[in-house]
Order: structure tokens, then C-alpha cells, then sequence
């Protein structure tokens, strides 16, 4: 089956640096963000917090977008004091602020086909953060787990906003172009659970359930376990789950266009 073109959902600054990783694929992209990422109007908590960095004992980053939220803002990183991250995405966008494994102590989980929470603790060093203080950088909402576990093990966690996230306006120029591209059978890449909850609730308000099983139909590439169970009880039939990061994405996308 050949499917032309490829529906990238991800916050446009970063849909469109992907949109650039997939020219030597000869495939047409579509750029159609499901989440809008918004700097925050008052920033004196987070400048506050990037004075305090070298009392830390470890930041943790969420996501890219909290990286790119708030690495702007660093001077110099402390050189002794270790990030954690959940993913090759999150690394990727570290890196475009010159830390690397050679440049900082940078902590992920092992297994890149789950790349979360559960999965970050699991390498940390819980016992060693007791009585420590602990920077979790992260959007305006999200699970709390992390930050929960954490405090159990005796770390001081201080969580700190560092952008807002929201779901675009469905307006009636995106319900053309989503009742367009249900037209046809594509390539769609999530990259969050918001993202797929919010692309469903497009396709149930498009007023007709012939979309919504249309929807399921599509082919999706999710680079992560959860995404995949969400899709799955949402009814989709083609579920490509990869590891994280572009490169597996990219990969996984050559099967399909």
C-alpha cells in the first residue's frame, strides 16, 4: 500500500524541524499541530530557579519542550550537576544547547521502547537524592507521578511551569483540512496521548461516524507503549509502535511511503 503523504501532530516548531528530517524520503508532509505550546507570560518563577541551579542535586526535564522552555534562559550549566530526561528526544533537544554525554552527566531510561516515568526510575538513583533537592521542569499539567515517587524517596522536589500547553482552536479551516485528509488513506505521527485524545475529539465533532471509523483506519506511528494502548481502546487497527527518538520514527516511516 502506498500512502503519500505523512500528518505530522507535533507542536509546530518541532513538527516542522522533523518535516526537514524527512526530505530524503521523497514523501509529501503535512503539518497539522494537535498541541500548542505557549511561553509563559511571567517568568520570574523560572528565572528564579535558573539563579538557584547549583543548589539542585538533579533536574529532571519532562519533555523537549521544557528544555527548549527553559535552556534559553542558562548561562553556563553547572558542570557537576545531572539532568534527567525520558527520552532521545529530550536529548536531542539538549543537545542543541551543547550538553551531551561528553559535555554533562545525562540520565535516561535503558529501554528506548518505553521511555517514561516508571522507566526513568528505574536507572535513578533514588537512595542518593535523599534529603536532596530535585528540579522537575514540565508544562502546565501532567502526570504527577515522578515528582510523587521522588518525594517518597525523601527528595525536596520543587516543581516549576516552564510553558503552557493547549489544544488549537478547531476552526472551520482545519475541519476542512481534517475532512480532507480522512479522504485518503496516510501516515499519521503521534508523539502524546493529549495528541491522539484531541485528533479523536476533532473527528467526533466532524458530525458523522463514518470519520471516526475512517480515523481508526489510518495508519499511526507512536513512539511509545502508552500511545499505543490509548490508540488501541480508541478502536485504531494500524498501530506502528517504535522506539523513541526521530531516527526510529524515520525508520519506521520508510515501510510506509
Amino acid at each position: 500500500m502506498s500512502l503519500k503523504k505523512v500528518i505530522i501532530t507535533r507542536p509546530l516548531a518541532q513538527a516542522l524541524e522533523f518535516a526537514e528530517k524527512m526530505r530524503p524520503l521523497n514523501a509529501e508532509a503535512i503539518i497539522f499541530p494537535l498541541i500548542d505550546i505557549h511561553a509563559l507570560d511571567d517568568q520570574t518563577e523560572l528565572q528564579q530557579k535558573i539563579c538557584e541551579l547549583s543548589q539542585y542535586s538533579l533536574v529532571v526535564f519532562i519533555s523537549p519542550n521544557a528544555i527548549d522552555a527553559f535552556m534559553p534562559h542558562v548561562g553556563v550549566w553547572p558542570s557537576q550537576l545531572p539532568i534527567a530526561v525520558m527520552g532521545e528526544g529530550s536529548k536531542r533537544a539538549l543537545g542543541k544547547f551543547g550538553l551531551t554525554n561528553l559535555t554533562a552527566k545525562i540520565i535516561s531510561p535503558a529501554n528506548e521502547l518505553k521511555t517514561d516515568s516508571e522507566t526513568l526510575l528505574e536507572v535513578l538513583d533514588l537512595a542518593s537524592l535523599a534529603d536532596k533537592r530535585v528540579l522537575v521542569v514540565r508544562g502546565d499539567s501532567g502526570r504527577e507521578f515522578l515528582s510523587d515517587t521522588l518525594q517518597k524517596a525523601g527528595a525536596k522536589v520543587q516543581l516549576l511551569t516552564a510553558y503552557r500547553r493547549s489544544a488549537p482552536d478547531l476552526n472551520c479551516r482545519k475541519q476542512e483540512q481534517l475532512t480532507s485528509l480522512l479522504a485518503s488513506e496516510h501516515v499519521w505521527i503521534i508523539t502524546s496521548s493529549e495528541a491522539l485524545r484531541t485528533l479523536m475529539g476533532w473527528v467526533e465533532r466532524l458530525n458523522s461516524n463514518d470519520f471516526v471509523a475512517k480515523m481508526q483506519h489510518q495508519v499511526i506511528i507512536v513512539p511509545h507503549a502508552r500511545i499505543a494502548e490509548t490508540a488501541q481502546r480508541m478502536g485504531f487497527h494500524f498501530i506502528t509502535l517504535t522506539a523513541s527518538g526521530d531516527e526510529s520514527v524515520l525508520v519506521a516511516l520508510q515501510s510506509h511511503v
